[in-house]
């Protein structure tokens, strides 16, 4: 065991552990046995201390200790740690208090312990490398936080956008291969006016193309980061500008993505509304998938018993009691997620309005809730497009019994009869679809 001290005391932690000190405590104090931190944001901070790394190589500055091949250390545990050589080091919950800080410590210990090791040192020789005056140097988590969470957000709408790319390709499939399927249309699940499930199709797909470019614009507000912002968002000494703007072109380079400093770099400490946005489209977006896999098991409904227009492809027994009972499974697992995230935003909206002054202790629930949906969605949606909406198949002779046996028809004539008339001779007829055309047919001549 090793001995690690803070002004609140010390502990005593395993020999080898690369957390410290910091990170034990946070661990213990947030003891909610609810799930480690997103391994995302985790790696996205530590993609952030590689950027301040390089960047205090290139500034030639001097390590706290004055030792040489401090930040080269620095840079290569942080490669290590992105092979995921080091996962089970990063202790914290994932809500926390401290907006963050807990996290941040836990990524700095590991990142000085890692890098101690590759000097051929031990672990806790903050002598040599420090967590805070090295790998945290110039930094807050005030800045560090909410610039992980931008990185991670924009990796994961990239994806996401790409899978509503599919799945609105493979709807426009749907569109083409239905266009000539003549079917009853549905206004509050009673009939409507004869449309065509090529048609409805269609209309799927132009709502999932909506959530596609919302998705790919929102990235434009994520780009702009405080990183080099300090605690409240303004730099508190003149010598840190030049590390700001280098530390974001490494950045930019580490990550692919058109990073810009913010112009007003408080904004984004204290402001999480561009999250708040983010996850609103995310809800549209589930709002959008829910309504289609609700009508889609509304249409598969039966075999006997339902409306029968199209067939989901059978994909696991469906009754432990009821022998070949088939459900409508991927719809139902999609409009789970779909809820899932829905409430995830009502978490994301809260935290975000509770924020105070300069600083939301509550980013650790953002951050969270705001990643899960995102990873949600990024596998509901290609597991929805490749195993219920590539693979359902129209029925059309059902399409045909159900518009032939309903009345629908009957609102083109009210352009030529008027529509008292028109329903005057349903009523007649008694809903008898044949007999409600003839009277029609004679009415107009």
């Amino acid at each position: 065991m090793r001995i690690e001290k803070d002004g609140l005391g010390e502990a005593a932690l395993p020999e080898d552990a690369l957390y410290g000190l910091q990170s034990l405590r946070a661990r213990d104090n947030f003891a909610l046995d609810y799930r480690r931190t997103n391994r995302r944001l985790i790696y996205a901070m530590v993609t952030i201390k590689k950027a301040a790394a390089r960047t205090y190589e290139k500034l030639k500055t001097p390590a706290s200790s004055g030792g040489d091949g401090v930040y080269r250390a620095i840079i290569q545990a942080c490669d290590r740690i992105l092979a995921g050589e080091a996962d089970a080091m990063f202790i914290v919950d994932a809500l926390q208090g401290g907006a963050g800080t807990s996290t941040n410590m836990n990524v700095n210990e590991v990142i000085a312990n890692l890098a101690l090791t590759i000097l051929g040192e031990a672990p806790g020789r903050y002598d040599i490398i420090h967590p805070l005056d090295d790998v945290n140097r110039g930094q807050s988590t005030n800045d560090v936080y909410p610039t992980a969470l931008r990185i991670a957000a924009i990796e994961l709408l990239r994806e996401l956008s790409g899978a509503c790319a599919a799945l609105q390709e493979a709807l426009q499939r749907k569109e083409q291969e239905f266009r000539d399927i003549p079917k009853l249309g549905r206004t509050e699940l009673m009939d409507a006016v004869p449309v065509t499930l090529g048609a409805e199709f269609g209309a799927y797909a132009q709502a999932i193309a909506r959530d596609r470019w919302r998705l790919y614009k929102i990235e434009e507000r994520l780009r702009q980061v405080n990183l080099g912002g300090a605690a409240v968002g303004l730099a508190p000494d003149p010598r840190f500008r030049k590390y700001r703007f280098t530390v974001i072109e490494e950045l930019r380079e580490l990550t692919g993505m058109g990073l810009a400093a913010a112009e007003y770099p408080m904004d984004l400490t204290q402001n999480a509304d561009v999250f708040v946005e983010v996850s609103g489209l995310l809800k549209a977006l589930a709002v959008n998938l829910m309504k289609i896999s609700q009508d889609f098991r509304l249409m598969n409904s039966g075999p006997r018993g339902g409306i029968g227009e199209i067939t989901l492809a059978p994909m696991q027994a469906g009754s432990s009691a009821m022998p070949g009972k088939v459900n409508p499974v991927i719809p139902e697992m999609t409009v789970q997620a779909a809820l899932k995230v829905m409430a995830n935003d009502s978490a994301v909206t809260a935290a975000a309005a509770l924020g105070e002054f300069e600083l939301n202790a509550f980013s650790p629930l953002i951050a969270d809730a705001l990643l899960e949906s995102l990873s949600l969605l990024c596998r509901a949606v290609p597991v929805f497009r490749s195993r219920c909406v590539e693979l359902l198949r129209a029925e059309p002779e059902r399409c045909a019994q159900l518009l032939n046996d309903s009345w629908a028809f009957a609102a083109a004539y009210v352009p030529h009869l008027g529509y008292e008339k028109v329903r005057a001779l349903i009523e007649e007829n008694r809903g008898d679809p044949a007999k409600i055309k003839a009277a029609l047919d004679a009415a107009a001549v």
